[in-house]
């Protein structure tokens, strides 16, 4: 027997300050109700009786108290029920289904226990490192990462070894499952991360031949930013009485602040970098709709002093990962980016977005502007339109959001870009965790070996079979000499290179 999930039997919950209701009714035709998520919650994890390791993991990344998301969603995640969660972008859902589904686990046991499907190859990047953060106290716990664009053998043989937790993309999780490599038989726990976003790129009969391979009696849950009539439709065939959880889908207006500028033919680039000498942002995401314009767009900007950095879908997964990270690390104060980046990436909160040119779809608007103004920070969303064609969009969006975007005050900045040189230089040492390194193998040898001041070395960040290290750009230079010339990590020589053309 399947999942025959009803929709208005199971309980829901709706936080205040959402955009709009997402389902009108359903299933047996009963009807959302407002206002019975608006009492008092505890919002302690440790009201939740996880294990301890867990709770000292959350004390060790600083997870003070649960989210809205995690304060509603947990409980019946812990007690095994399905549930379908809708919350903007950085509001920890990932933590959310993570902690549910570490609780549940059999660390004794070598069998692929629990899944994790992603849209992209990003997003089950960023779930696979939150996993694995709150796992950090837990003994024997194996995860494996199954996406595109990585070899196929190397995760066989992760397969072979036991793996407990699969985090990965449809195509190459069906691609597993096909080949004999992967089982789902002793699967009890399957979570569809943006959800609607697998959907809109065509994911859906493959989503279904995996589902059709999990056992019947399992816990399903779906998490995303919007919830369209289709994830309706999927709900009804793979859950069972699922608790439907709805928190804020929309930036609070009190936290961000959009503004509008107009452009002249052919100047919507010029007036891009009017907009960042005029705010001074600390850092920056702008978004183009074509991966041609992301292109043309970080040139641009970085012959003018500010170097940019772009992502979209046409370049290689090995680019993209060396982009991500010199924009998180501060190699990179601004990106240039398509819709990729608009939801489900590990971007942290950032103080400015720059649209410079609108979407068609208003929804899409919505998950870029909501890039900004995130936990409790302040951000700034400016829209640039500069066609017919764009003012109706402004308009279309304008209707959805159930507000006018206030036009921008006229630009007095001169157009130097100068303060955007990026601090940092990002230092890629072909080595990682399979190779055993640790932070402090690489800080040590950079430090006590290289000669580099401690202070230098600003971030690590330590994957699989690499490291990025981010170094005060003054130093970087001596770093990577001092790994070519024979410096040794860990008592292994270790291959090295500067990311970022730009001096």
């Amino acid at each position: 027997m399947g999942h025959l999930g009803r929709w208005g039997t199971g309980a829901q919950v709706q936080l205040a300050g959402c955009a709009r209701p997402v389902f009108d009714g359903g299933g047996q035709g009963a009807r959302r109700r407002r206002g019975d998520s608006r009492r008092p919650m505890n919002t302690s994890f440790a009201a939740l009786g996880l294990r301890p390791e867990l709770l000292e993991a959350l004390t060790q990344i600083g997870y003070e108290e649960m989210t809205p998301i995690q304060a509603h969603a947990l409980p019946p995640l812990l007690e095994g029920v399905d549930v379908i969660g809708q919350a903007m972008t950085g509001g920890g859902k990932t933590a959310a289904f993570g902690l549910a589904l570490l609780q549940s686990l059999d660390v004794e046991r070598y069998a692929p226990q629990a899944m994790v499907l992603c849209p992209t190859r990003e997003l089950a990047d960023q779930v696979a490192a939150e996993l694995r953060r709150l796992c950090q106290r837990l003994a024997n716990v194996r995860l494996v990462v199954l996406c595109g664009g990585r070899p196929p053998r190397d995760q066989v043989l992760a397969l072979q070894h036991g793996a407990q937790i699969i985090v990965g993309t449809p195509g190459r999780v069906s691609d597993h499952l096909r080949r004999g490599t992967l089982s789902v038989r002793d699967l009890g726990f399957l979570v569809l991360d943006e959800a609607d976003r697998m959907l809109d790129m065509g994911f859906i009969d493959e989503v279904r031949a995996i589902l059709a391979e999990c056992p019947a009696e399992r816990q399903t849950s779906l998490f995303s930013a919007t919830f369209p009539n289709e994830i309706q439709r999927l709900s009804d065939t793979i859950q069972i009485r699922p608790r439907f959880i709805e928190v804020a889908t929309q930036v609070e207006p009190t936290q961000l602040r959009q503004l509008v500028y107009t452009a002249e033919p052919g100047q919507r680039h010029p007036l891009v970098a009017k907009l960042l000498a005029e705010h001074r942002p600390e850092s920056a995401l702008l978004f183009c709709e074509t991966r041609s314009d992301c292109d043309v767009l970080a040139s641009y900007l970085t012959k003018r002093g500010a170097p940019a950095l772009a992502l979209h879908g046409q370049m290689e997964q090995r680019d993209r990962d060396d982009v991500l990270v010199q924009f998180a690390n501060g190699s990179a104060r601004l990106l240039v980016a398509t819709n990729v980046a608009a939801r489900g990436l590990d971007i942290p909160a950032l103080p400015m977005v720059i649209i410079t040119e609108l979407s068609p779809d208003p929804e899409s608007h919505l998950h870029r502007i909501g890039r900004t103004g995130r936990a409790g920070e302040a951000g700034l969303a400016i829209s640039v339109v500069a066609t017919p064609a764009e003012q109706h969009r402004l308009e279309r969006i304008e209707a959805f959001l159930e507000q006018r975007i206030e036009p921008g005050p006229p630009l007095t900045a001169g157009p130097g870009l100068s303060f955007l040189a990026a601090p940092n230089r990002t230092l890629l040492l072909l080595a990682g965790r399979r190779d055993k390194v640790r932070k402090g193998d690489v800080l040590g040898a950079l430090v006590k070996e290289g000669g580099l001041p401690m202070e230098s070395v600003r971030r690590i960040d330590l994957m699989d079979q690499s490291c990025a290290v981010a170094i005060d750009r003054e130093w970087a230079e001596q770093a990577l000499d001092y790994l070519r010339r024979g410096g040794r990590i860990k008592k292994m020589q270790v291959r090295a290179m500067l990311l970022g053309s730009w001096q």
